[in-house]
């Protein structure tokens, strides 16, 4: 198994290869491959494979000015440049449609159409999350990262592909937008129109990223500033939410004021099979280096709702965590028993 990880120092992206343990040898990680990159990669995120075996891979560049890169990622995993595309202010979050690339950062943020090959096409639209003076400033002694610890942090769709969700720290909400999938470049009506701003349950959640549930009737949102993961039901227009429930992500004992909350993701299901995720994780940062991470896993009913308020595990990472404590549940097939994240 292969996977990609970029960094926030250098001008690179590696490929690692994960190997599962068998009855003979132990499980084993390695660098498989590390190629030349325009910038530093904070966020990736992969198209679909296509018919000829390759992918294009996504990424936010902190480049001068700040870009967006496009990678193709062929059938024997080597990674190609395609090409970037300038935007106007630091991205934190990258995510794609077949035909769309969406990114958010800090006060903004932008649409791209894609072209055939998987290259960033021509600006759509871009998005303005309102005046920098609404967004709380951070506190944090990491800094502000070009404001995207003070506006949106993320951007993610709907499964149905009619959605868009923006986390903003910032501004304490997830706004919703749904899409036009005919509207492009040129075109006279946007292709995002705004559906809600919808304001945390906690005055001081801080939302970072979210993630839906397959079934698209349940958003997960991960608050930076609380630890928390909250639950919301999806209303059938794909952009109104109701709060259910949140549940804390650190132990009882500890003290958000003491951790940076970073991903939240559910389990992955066998590709053609009737399961459901099994779990939701969510993963926290130490703020200082002698502040272990944590990674905290909770079942879930077939519906995407919280089968217990009581996490299954809170593991504490080995580090903590640096300014990215990412986590990403790996693909599963058939003959999977055992989930790897």
């Amino acid at each position: 198994m292969d996977f990609l990880v970029g960094t926030f120092n250098t001008s690179q992206l590696f490929t690692l290869h994960f190997s599962s343990p068998t009855r003979d040898e132990p499980a084993s990680l390695r660098i498989s491959h590390v190629s030349s990159a325009i910038g530093k990669h904070s966020w990736l995120s992969l198209s679909r494979v296509r018919s000829d075996g390759t992918r294009t891979l996504y990424a936010t560049a902190w480049t001068e000015p700040p870009s967006l890169a496009a990678y193709t990622i062929d059938a024997k995993h080597k990674v190609h440049f395609l090409n970037s595309k300038d935007i106007r202010s630091r991205s934190g979050y990258v995510c794609a449609s077949d035909t769309h690339l969406y990114s958010t950062g800090g006060s903004t943020g932008e649409v791209f159409d894609l072209d055939q090959d998987g290259s960033i096409g021509n600006l759509v639209q871009e998005l303005s999350f309102a005046s920098d003076d609404e967004a709380r400033p951070s506190s944090n002694l990491h800094g502000d990262f070009g404001g995207l610890r003070s506006g949106a942090h993320s951007v993610d769709l709907s499964p149905d592909g009619r959605s868009l969700y923006v986390a903003d720290i910032g501004r304490n909400c997830i706004w919703t937008y749904s899409i036009n999938a005919t509207s492009s470049s040129g075109s006279d009506s946007p292709h995002l129109t705004l559906g809600s701003k919808h304001i945390s349950p906690r005055h001081n959640d801080g939302p970072r990223h979210t993630t839906p549930h397959p079934n698209g009737m349940i958003l997960y949102s991960l608050q930076e500033h609380s630890s928390m993961v909250d639950l919301f039901a999806v209303a059938d227009d794909g952009v109104a939410l109701k709060h259910l429930s949140g549940v804390k992500i650190i132990p009882e004992e500890e003290d958000p004021k003491d951790y940076w909350a970073d991903e939240v993701r559910v389990s992955n299901t066998v590709p053609g099979s009737q399961d459901t995720p099994k779990y939701v994780y969510a993963s926290t940062r130490g703020l200082k280096a002698e502040t272990k991470g944590y990674v905290a896993i909770f079942a879930l009913h077939p519906d995407g709702t919280l089968a217990n308020e009581r996490p299954l595990c809170i593991w504490k990472t080995p580090t903590s965590g640096g300014i990215a404590n990412a986590i990403e549940p790996a693909p599963r097939s058939g003959g999977d028993e055992v989930e790897y994240l």
